[in-house]
C-alpha cells in the first residue's frame, strides 16, 4: 500500500543512496526528485572521495584564511554583494560555530564519521555490481612556487586528515606531470588511499538503475511543503499530499525551507561550485584527480571527459551564474597548459551548507515519521554511503544512534 511507503525527498548522492538502502532493506521507497533541468552538486563536483577532510571548515584557520581567499585576490571565496542578504548571516554563524570548543567537538564527530566512509563506499559499489565506479588511486596536490610548495607542504604536515596518508611527490612522481603543464610543479604530495568516482553521472545512474530493479518507485515531482497532521508530517506535491508512512528529507539547499515552516532554524546556504568539462582532452588514463592549490582548483579525469572544478560561491540558490567563474577556470586551464580543449560544457551547483560545516542527520522530534540527512557541503559524494548507512539503521529502530547525535538539527534550535 501507498501509505506504508517510505518517501524520500531528493535524489543526489544522498537521497539515492538512501532510497536504495532502504529498498534493499525491504522498506518499500518511493524517491520523489524535483524537475530542475540542472543536475544535483554530486554530479557537478570533482568526484573525490575526500576522506581527509575531517576538520570541518568553520575554524579558527579558515577564518584567518578568508582574506586571501576572496577572489578579489584572486582566490576562489566569491561573496557577491548580490547575495549579502544570505552570506552575511551565514557568516556571522560561522564565526561562532569556528570556537575552538565547538570546532573540536565537530571535527571530533566528522572525523568518526569519515573514518566509515571509504567501507560504506566499498560495501555500496559492491552490492550494487559496480565496484569498477570507485577507483582508489589517490590523488594529488601540486604547487608551482617554491614558497608556496613550503607553506603547503608544512600545512599538511600538521593537519589531521584522519585515516588518509601521503607522502612527498618523488622526482619520478613530478616527472610524469611535466608533460602535462606549461610549468613543472616545484613540489607536491601524493595521498595514496584517497579515492575518485569513475563518472559522476555513471554513478547516480547506476544507483537509480539499481533502486527500480530492486522495486523501488520514483517520481518527477517537486515537494512544495511538509504539513504536519494529527502529530504525522505529510509531503505534498502539486496535486496535494504523497501518501507515505515515513519521510526523508534529502532534498540538498531546498531541505531548509521544507522543514522552516514546521518550526525548524536550518541556516543553510548554497554555497555553489563551478567546473568546465571537455571530451577532448589528452589527459592520460589512470592518473588520480590532480589538485592545484594555489588556484583552489581540481583536475579530474572521468569516463565522460576532463573536469576543471573550482569556487566557493556563497549566494542564493536561485540567483543567476557569474559567468566570470567560468571564464576564470578556462583561465587558469590556458595558464597551466592543461591539455583540455573547448568547447567546454559548463556547471553550476548549489552544494548545501551549515555555518558549522557538519551535515544534518536525524529525526524531527515534533513528528513520530519525519527524518532528515542534507547539509553535507562539499562532502555530499563522500559521505553519501555512510549517511544512508545510518539513515536506514535510524528508520529501522525509530531514534537516531549516539554516534550521529552532533548531527541534530537541534544544535541550531
Amino acid at each position: 500500500m501507498d501509505s506504508e511507503k517510505t518517501v524520500v525527498i531528493g535524489a543526489g548522492a544522498v537521497g539515492l543512496s538512501i532510497a536504495l538502502g532502504l529498498q534493499r532493506s525491504g522498506v518499500a521507497t518511493l524517491l520523489v526528485d524535483s524537475e530542475e533541468s540542472r543536475p544535483p552538486a554530486s554530479w557537478g563536483n570533482a568526484g573525490h572521495i575526500a576522506i581527509e577532510q575531517i576538520a570541518p571548515l568553520a575554524s579558527p584557520s579558515a577564518l584567518a584564511s578568508v582574506p586571501r581567499r576572496l577572489t578579489l585576490m584572486g582566490g576562489a571565496l566569491a561573496l557577491p554583494p548580490s547575495g549579502i542578504g544570505a552570506w552575511l548571516p551565514f557568516g556571522l554563524r560561522m564565526v561562532a560555530a569556528s570556537r575552538p570548543s565547538v570546532f573540536a567537538a565537530g571535527k571530533a564527530a566528522l572525523g568518526a564519521l569519515m573514518a566509515e566512509a571509504l567501507p560504506a563506499w566499498r560495501e555500496l559499489v559492491q552490492a550494487i555490481g559496480r565496484p569498477e565506479l570507485l577507483v582508489e588511486s589517490g590523488h594529488i596536490v601540486v604547487w608551482t612556487a617554491p614558497a608556496a610548495a613550503r607553506a603547503g607542504i608544512a600545512a599538511w604536515r600538521a593537519a589531521d586528515i584522519g585515516t588518509a596518508r601521503f607522502h612527498d611527490a618523488t622526482a619520478d612522481e613530478l616527472a610524469r606531470l611535466g608533460p602535462l603543464l606549461r610549468r613543472p610543479p616545484a613540489a607536491g604530495i601524493v595521498f595514496e588511499n584517497t579515492a575518485q568516482v569513475l563518472d559522476t553521472g555513471a554513478l547516480l545512474r547506476a544507483l537509480s538503475e539499481v533502486f527500480v530493479a530492486a522495486g523501488g518507485e520514483r517520481r518527477k515531482a517537486s515537494v512544495r511543503r511538509i504539513a504536519v497532521r494529527n502529530g504525522r508530517a505529510e509531503a505534498h506535491d502539486d496535486t496535494g499530499p504523497i501518501a507515505a508512512a515515513r519521510i526523508v528529507v534529502a532534498g540538498g539547499v531546498r531541505s531548509g525551507e521544507l522543514l522552516a515552516p514546521l518550526g525548524f532554524k536550518v541556516p543553510i546556504i548554497a554555497e555553489r561550485g563551478y567546473h568546465i568539462q571537455s571530451t577532448d582532452h589528452d589527459w592520460p588514463d589512470g592518473l588520480p584527480p590532480l589538485v592545484f592549490e594555489e588556484r583552489s582548483t581540481i583536475v579530474t579525469r572521468f569516463s565522460g571527459g576532463l573536469r576543471a572544478a573550482s569556487f566557493v560561491e556563497l549566494t542564493r540558490h536561485d540567483a543567476p551564474p557569474d559567468e566570470r567563474r567560468w571564464r576564470a577556470l578556462e583561465r587558469h586551464v590556458g595558464e597551466l597548459g592543461l591539455p583540455m580543449r573547448g568547447p567546454f560544457a559548463r556547471w553550476h551547483g548549489s552544494r548545501p551548507t551549515l555555518p558549522d560545516y557538519l551535515p544534518a542527520i536525524g529525526k524531527a522530534p515534533q513528528t513520530g515519521n519525519l527524518y532528515y540527512a542534507f547539509g553535507h557541503q562539499h562532502l555530499g559524494l563522500t559521505l553519501a554511503p555512510v549517511t544512508a548507512r545510518h539513515v536506514v539503521a535510524m528508520l529501522r529502530t525509530g531514534e537516531p544512534a549516539p554516534a550521529i547525535g552532533a548531527f541534530s538539527l537541534a544544535r541550531f534550535q
